[in-house]
């Protein structure tokens, strides 16, 4: 049952090129920034990812973007990742953009066996219909779009069919986890993570405290170790390392 491994670098260290990996965080909140890390450190490529962004501020997943070894990526917000937009448009990456509710819940939905869900979100637009430029050729034109999906009608309203997610790996930050994986969040950070570690079929959490089984209150477990395999402790400089995306400064 102890699922702790010694470092960041061991615990990712099965991950293949062109794995899939179900990535927590959401701008810089949450993000599993030390296991990124180790991926890059290794050499991983042509890796698909889910995640809500893709990186910012040249960190967690925009390092590896920035190296190259993303071949897809399925999320909700490209936002000011200008990397992210140029490879896009470029036609060097593969892209499926969808309604944010709607990524929640194909996570969750895979982690919870549910093979696919009806959803009014993106009924009457390309996310039900087809067409969403999935991959540009660089020239402006579009080389794959989105297929149509199944659309059926439930009361009176229309719903579309969207398939739960799966991954090969999931990568999140927490809180707190204790050595059986038991995890919890710290507020926003909560975000994108316990849905994430839901859809990997190995997931690895790095913790900002390590503590013994029984420290959690069994109320207070955001996300049961059921669902992670491995967990990683952070230093106290790697806990504490965390950046701010927009400084305010008041008069």
């Amino acid at each position: 049952m102890d699922k702790v491994v010694a470092t960041a670098r061991e615990a990712v260290a099965d991950v293949p090129d062109g794995a899939s990996l179900a990535v927590g965080g959401f701008g810089l909140s949450g993000v599993p920034d030390v296991l990124i890390q180790a991926l890059y450190e290794r050499g991983v490529s042509a890796l698909s990812v889910v995640s809500n962004n893709c990186g910012a501020m040249e960190s967690g997943l925009a390092v590896l973007l920035a190296a190259g070894r993303i071949a897809r990526v399925t999320g909700s917000y490209i936002g000011a990742n200008k990397e992210f937009a140029r490879q896009y448009l470029a036609g060097e990456l593969e892209v499926e953009l969808i309604p944010q509710g709607t990524l929640a819940e194909r996570l969750r939905a895979g982690g919870a066996g549910i093979p696919a869900f009806y959803t009014p979100a993106g009924v009457g637009t390309q996310v039900a219909d087809g067409g969403l430029p999935w991959r540009y050729d660089g020239q402006g034109g579009v080389a794959l779009a989105s297929p149509p999906k199944e659309v059926r009608e439930f009361d009176g309203t229309e719903y579309v069919l969207e398939r739960g997610i799966r991954t090969d790996f999931a990568l999140v930050r927490a809180a707190r986890g204790d050595r059986h994986g038991n995890l919890v969040f710290n507020k926003s950070a909560r975000n994108f993570n316990p849905l994430a570690a839901m859809a990997g079929r190995v997931t690895i959490a790095e913790v900002e405290e390590l503590v013994e089984p029984g420290a959690i209150d069994p109320d207070a477990v955001h996300l049961p170790g059921i669902f992670v395999q491995r967990i990683v402790a952070l230093t106290p400089e790697q806990a504490a390392d965390k950046r701010i995306e927009q400084r305010t400064v008041s008069s």
